[in-house]
């Protein structure tokens, strides 16, 4: 059996998980200490380019957040090492497989897909989401894991 820290090296982390880098949210210790984790270099974390458009529209409508904020954020998440992946054919194949499948959006499903074909880990901190997705053995819910 596989231990679930042996799980956690290599991630796709949905944006509700990075978006808990830059705000105050339930579960945010939980995505911080991934974040560390990342910084050390003790994981490798994967995400497709749509990441960095949603991470920016995401902080864009936080009240409590200017221009530069948003900006640096951004920047943040491009110097950290959060490996950037452009669309693949097959990748997308598979997104729209899974969202067929699932009944879930094309841009959830290539975070799935992506995690997938990399043989990484997806994490979400989307209840609902996981809620449809929780039978593949390489999904997570933050709020389940352990600190």
């Amino acid at each position: 059996m596989e231990r679930e820290d042996s799980k956690l090296d290599k991630l796709v982390l949905d944006s509700s998980v990075i978006i808990k880098w830059f705000s105050q949210e339930q579960d945010t210790e939980k995505a911080i200490a991934i974040r560390e984790r990342l910084i050390q270099g003790d994981i490798i974390i994967a995400a497709p380019d749509i990441q960095l458009y949603e991470i920016a529209n995401a902080l864009r409508y936080n009240s409590r957040l200017k221009e530069q904020d948003v900006k640096e954020a951004i920047e943040s998440l491009l110097d950290i090492g959060v490996i950037i992946i452009i669309p693949t054919r097959e990748v997308i194949k598979l997104a729209i497989e899974l969202a067929y499948k699932f009944d879930i959006t094309i841009y959830d499903a290539y975070f799935i897909a992506l995690a997938k074909e990399l043989k990484f880990t997806f994490i979400t901190a989307d209840e609902k989401l996981y809620g449809k997705v929780s039978s593949l053995d390489f999904a997570m819910l933050l709020k389940n894991i352990k600190n």
